[in-house]
């Protein structure tokens, strides 16, 4: 199937189709026309070489940053006493020649970051070792994700692959990550899970940054969602039920057991305090777009999940059209997350993850 693509006229490379699409998501967001085109250069920056790839060719290599191969991500982070928070996820060495360049022109491209504006890496530098050994594994070296704010300077977290040094080291290597960073009770506070495949860093001028240990869950079931947090005060079992419930489709009367049979569900745990034993924040994603039979459908459980958080969900939908022009209808991925965050001291926030589809669309399915 073709991709979703807003305008024939910006759809000959990938910067050009990328940078168009954060820019008017960041209208969606009401950043300044200004912030908006410095935000669309720092992306085409990050795709380097492939960024005047045309798009008539086959994705630079296949990244699993999207389903399509798109080295690029979107979400929107919604609270009831904000307005949207936009981010953009990037692969900097998409299209490198091995895992090991990756690596390397993404730690390259994160330290010319901090150098433009002025934050600290040195948390990146403890670990380096860890996750860019000189053979690593993948399935991914670094990206980056972007907070783009007011003012044309963003917020900077990095995501690293717990498995670089092999899927068997996974624990151990996270496990050593987290105790070098100061977080040594942190391992053990952790859910149980099918897998860790990502670590994330809050670099730079955060408020409270965060290291965020990513868990994979295969067949959840809602009853085992409710066990997930680890937090003090965290989400009670009925707000996850009622989270699941509503992003995988499953209504009530299929009682607690019913699993996720498609893709798996993630939670991350947040830890800011070097003191705590136990983390500061608790989310849960599910991948919409595997229970879910079309983009409208994603988008009315979207909505009813921002109402059930007394957030208005108008912009969601304003964020898929400046996305794309296609209909809703036509595929299954353009949402592809839903996720409610939960951090100590701030209301609960919803986020929607958004595909570029630059390279095709996931087709709708069955769904439920």
């Amino acid at each position: 199937m073709t991709s979703g693509r807003q305008a024939s006229c910006e759809a000959g490379t990938l910067g050009a189709l990328t940078a168009g699409q954060l820019q008017r998501l960041c209208r969606v967001a009401g950043l300044e026309a200004r912030d908006a085109e410095g935000y669309g250069q720092v992306l085409r920056e990050s795709l380097g070489l492939v960024a005047d790839r045309p798009l008539d060719l086959p994705p630079p290599y296949r990244t699993f940053l999207s389903d399509d191969h798109t080295p690029v991500e979107y979400s929107l982070s919604f609270r009831a006493d904000a307005p949207p928070t936009l981010r953009v996820l990037l692969e900097p060495g998409c299209g490198a020649a091995g895992w090991a360049e990756n690596g390397k022109i993404g730690l390259a491209f994160v330290r010319e970051l901090a150098r433009r504006w002025d934050f600290d890496a040195g948390g990146l530098d403890e670990v380096e070792d860890l996750f860019f050994p000189s053979e690593p594994a993948g399935p991914l070296a670094l990206w980056c994700a972007l907070e783009l704010c007011s003012g044309g300077v963003p917020k900077v977290k990095v995501y690293l692959n717990p498995s670089a040094r092999g899927a068997d080291r996974a624990a151990e290597t996270l496990r050593e990550a987290l105790e070098r960073l100061g977080h040594r009770q942190a391992f053990a506070s952790l859910p149980p899970g099918d897998g860790y495949p990502f670590l994330a860093m809050d670099l730079g001028a955060w408020e409270a940054p965060r290291l965020k240990v990513y868990v994979l869950h295969a067949d959840l079931s809602a009853a085992e969602a409710t066990g997930l947090s680890r937090m003090h005060a965290g989400p009670t079992p009925d707000m996850v039920r009622e989270f699941f419930a509503t992003v995988a489709g499953f209504g009530r009367e299929e009682g607690d057991g019913t699993r996720l049979a498609g893709l798996p569900a993630q939670s991350h745990h947040a830890f800011t305090d070097v003191d705590d034993d136990r983390p500061s924040g608790f989310t849960l994603y599910i991948p919409v777009r595997d229970y879910a039979p079309h983009d409208g459908e994603a988008l009315a459980r979207g909505v009813a999940l921002c109402r059930q958080h007394g957030i208005d969900p108008a912009p969601l939908a304003q964020a898929l059209t400046a996305v794309t022009d296609r209909r809703l209808e036509d595929g299954a991925g353009l949402i592809s997350y839903l996720a409610v965050n939960h951090q100590r001291g701030s209301r609960p926030r919803v986020t929607a993850y958004i595909s570029s589809e630059a390279y095709a669309v996931r087709p709708p399915a069955g769904g439920r």
